[in-house]
């Protein structure tokens, strides 16, 4: 069964006359109730037709606990009858749902968090080359694996964001794939005649592989977003309910392959150290630990190499029908610049607040050091020791990821509140230690310091790094979706970088000074700028795209633009004053009619023409056929071709069409 949330917006009626929804009055039971069901759907609409963000606030929390225990409901009944027809069936589940689709960031969250500690490592068995006072080799080096790992990551991010809009998300997914593999072949690899020109190597090989890494973020989260709604127009209850969930349980597989990291990397450590992972570190056990390190995860690179060349061939389809519609082939420039002018201040938003989290993110690793090396002075020269107070971190991390995942999409909390709260929960965390440092840090208080940096840690994930991940996809249209989320994503590692550098310059107690007012200063950015996408069908956001891509925005009636679904910056402005459930109602019948005759007339074409009618996706059910024929011609006398049509079919006036011509 079809919905029109996605059609396209309606050419003028020139008659006056609502002519589609000029017959409704004629429909019969079973009409009437599969209308209501394409256009009403009850997880998000009453059953009198009211959207569930209209309803008073009492009645919008029992319409939305009561859609959520039926949902829940159903979701355990499907879990028992697969145990009950396979115990294994639900482990199968998650991995086609979530391992499968994070795998390209569980592999760069174990590469990328391996640096760290390989540092620390390289650092005990190479004191004259990585050690602070180093001789046999370069400082700048050895300082540029931070700025180039970052920079690579930048660069990968936007570059791979354009290419994902412009040749499809497929071929950014492969490349990001293949680049990451031969990558991994490098660091393991990397040699050189003198310990500097290992060093070079190993800081360009980093370089190389963050390339892909960076371009993981927008492929990854565009890929997972819209293959979780359903092809052509039809709009799944899946979407509008579990979308959130879907894309941030990609994501969290970082957070797994941080998990892993830790693990083999201690277990290395174990195995190839003579003394059961206590110092001295040798130079031949860094060379094996961080060596069969990178091997591990290049296996695992290669399979997702031929996963997504053989096994994802329909990864960019979403936006093959998004182009399709516009008549654009390449990158959709136009695009580009209609959503500077209307969707800027969403940009800002996402970007900023990537840059607010990623400062705290790094500067969360500032606890770390101090209260462990209080707790256990032995931690400093002990790397076993110590890496394993990083595990602890680590699952705390994984908590706040797997309940961010847990409540993103439930309407009485969801994306904008849980970031919101993440921001103000790391605020806290940080601005109690910072004006009382020496009292926190000192041993008799360490514990409490401790409390303060895993509760900092949960509520980055379950906040700002789960939700900046998402909505920097989401609030944007499919055309330029991957490039919104690459920007977005290179500012935050901006931020990172922000962070790495700034800190070689001040002291802790100054550090935590500083790094305090990125959380406030997030929190205020997403408030004013940032949109809450929870509840609101993507199909129907593309539909209001159609509007503006058109030209006639002010046309647009529905639910993309309710108060709720806005941004308060956009609120200020009246973006949301032509929200009209009732007109929105009648548009969405209008266009459905005037596909349905498109479709009608597309196949009596094929048919005289004898070839094999492609239906691309259209199941009309007979309902919806028979109403549309039996009021073919209209209760007014209106012909066929007097019905509204989509811009696609229709002509539009020329002074209200934005040129579309811009494509490359």
């Amino acid at each position: 069964m079809r919905d029109y949330g996605l059609a396209a917006p309606h050419g003028p009626n020139r008659t006056g006359d609502h002519v589609a929804t000029a017959d409704i009055g004629d429909m019969n039971g079973k009409e009437s109730d599969v209308f209501r069901q394409i256009l009403l759907p009850d997880d998000s609409f009453t059953p009198e037709g009211v959207y569930w963000a209209d309803l008073p606030l009492m009645k919008k929390i029992g319409f939305v606990n009561k859609v959520n225990n039926a949902e829940a409901a159903r979701e355990l009944g499907n879990l028992g009858r697969m145990i009950k027809a396979d115990p294994l069936s639900p482990i199968g589940w998650y991995f086609r749902n979530a391992v499968i689709p994070g795998a390209g960031l569980l592999l760069e969250g174990y590469v990328l968090f391996s640096i760290g500690l390989n540092t620390s490592l390289f650092e005990d068995a190479f004191p004259t080359c990585w050690g602070k006072k180093a001789t046999d080799c370069q400082v700048v080096w050895i300082q540029a694996a931070t700025y180039l790992e970052v920079v690579g990551i930048i660069c990968g991010q936007i570059f791979v964001g354009v290419v994902g809009d412009w040749l499809g998300r497929r071929w950014g997914l492969i490349q990001d794939a293949t680049i990451m593999f031969i990558g991994l072949l490098m660091l393991t690899a990397s040699w050189g005649v003198t310990l500097n020109g290992w060093v070079i190597c190993y800081v360009l090989s980093l370089m190389f592989y963050s390339f892909g890494v960076g371009g993981e973020y927008p492929m990854t989260a565009t890929s997972g977003m819209e293959n979780a709604v359903g092809s052509g127009k039809i709009s799944t209850r899946e979407d509008r309910l579990h979308r959130g969930r879907k894309v941030t349980s990609a994501f969290l597989m970082q957070g797994w392959g941080q998990f892993f990291n830790q693990v083999i990397v201690l277990l290395c450590l174990l195995a190839f150290n003579g003394s059961a992972g206590n110092p001295p570190y040798d130079k031949l056990t860094a060379q094996w630990v961080y060596r069969v390190a990178f091997a591990i995860p290049a296996a695992g690179t290669l399979w997702l190499v031929y996963y997504r060349v053989y096994k994802m061939r329909s990864a960019s389809k979403q936006l093959v029908i998004a182009k399709r519609k516009q008549n654009v082939t390449g990158y959709d420039v136009q695009s580009l610049k209609l959503t500077f002018t209307f969707f800027g201040p969403r940009l800002f938003a996402t970007a900023s607040g990537w840059f607010c989290n990623d400062v705290f993110f790094y500067g969360n690793k500032l606890f770390q050091g101090t209260f462990i090396d209080i707790i256990v002075p032995e931690a400093k020269t002990n790397l076993a020791l110590g890496w394993s107070y990083n595990l602890i971190n680590i699952v705390v991390e994984l908590v706040g990821y797997y309940l961010a995942s847990f409540l993103i999409d439930n309407k009485l909390y969801g994306r904008k509140w849980m970031q919101i709260i993440g921001f103000l929960g790391c605020f806290i965390c940080f601005v109690i230690p910072a004006f009382n440092y020496n009292y926190y840090s000192s041993a008799a208080h360490i514990h409490s310091f401790q409390a303060m940096y895993y509760i900092s840690s949960f509520f980055n994930q379950f906040g700002p790094n789960a939700v900046t991940f998402l909505v920097a996809a989401e609030v944007f249209p499919t055309p330029i979706r991957a490039t919104a989320h690459g920007f977005s994503a290179a500012m935050g590692k901006l931020g990172a970088l922000f962070a790495a550098i700034l800190y070689n310059y001040i002291g802790d107690v100054t550090k935590f000074r500083v790094v305090t007012w990125f959380g406030l200063a997030g929190a205020l950015f997403t408030y004013l700028f940032l949109p809450d996408t929870t509840g609101l069908d993507l199909k129907e956001q593309e539909r209001r795209w159609a509007f503006i891509r058109a030209g006639r925005e002010h046309e647009y009636h529905g639910v993309a633009i309710h108060p709720k679904h806005l941004s308060f910056y956009e609120r200020m402005r009246g973006v949301g004053k032509y929200y009209n459930a009732e007109e929105d109602y009648k548009q969405r019948v209008e266009e459905m009619r005037a596909d349905w005759e498109a479709a009608m007339a597309n196949r009596q074409t094929e048919k005289a023409a004898h070839e094999d009618f492609d239906h691309d996706g259209d199941d009309w059910s007979s309902e919806v056929s028979t109403f549309f024929e039996r009021t073919r011609n209209g209760k007014n006398g209106g012909a066929p071709g007097q019905y509204a049509k989509s811009p696609e079919h229709a002509t539009v006036p020329e002074e209200k069409v934005h040129e579309n011509g811009d494509s490359i």
